[in-house]
């Protein structure tokens, strides 16, 4: 994986959310996140979010963490807007990504889900060392865009959120 180190301004989310855990998503048949990814494709939801700043760019957010990547977490899925203006839909919630310092991961071509998976399982196994700095679990994220559009030959962004030392 390629990596650099980058400043992101603050970003708002408009999607929709489940809470779930590292053990729990180890089980595909207990994992909560994949039901929610597909009931936002399959449902559309994206055509139903006001105010999209760059629609059919999808963000999969990783956000208040428990206990680092092994305890329980908020996966968040939707787009980036522009503003929060407007009444949201039944089942719409907004999520804002803090301004921070992260660590940029972009993937080599590989197919879903192993793209992520395999990134992650790197990710996971990285020192603060090989990072450079240490993991603030604050918000973490992946940018699915028009690289993302041949599910066998998927490139995407992973953002980890550091804390330089």
């Amino acid at each position: 994986m390629q990596r650099e180190s980058v400043t992101k301004s603050e970003i708002k989310l408009v999607g929709i959310c489940v809470r779930t855990s590292y053990e729990q998503e180890l089980d595909k048949m207990k994992g909560s996140i994949f039901p929610c990814v597909q009931r936002y494709f399959h449902g559309a939801l994206f055509e139903k979010i006001p105010n999209r700043k760059k629609p059919g760019t999808t963000f999969c957010a990783y956000t208040d963490y428990e206990k680092g990547y092994t305890g329980a977490y908020t996966y968040f899925i939707g787009e980036e807007v522009s503003s929060f203006d407007g009444p949201l839909r039944e089942g719409f919630q907004k999520l804002i990504i803090p301004s921070q310092e992260y660590v940029k991961f972009t993937t080599s071509p590989a197919p879903l889900p192993d793209v992520i998976v395999n990134a992650w399982k790197e990710i996971w196994d990285m020192s603060p060392k090989e990072f450079g700095g240490k993991r603030c679990y604050k918000t973490d994220f992946e940018i699915y865009d028009e690289r993302a559009t041949d599910h066998q030959n998927i490139v995407l962004d992973v953002y980890v959120g550091v804390n330089r030392e």
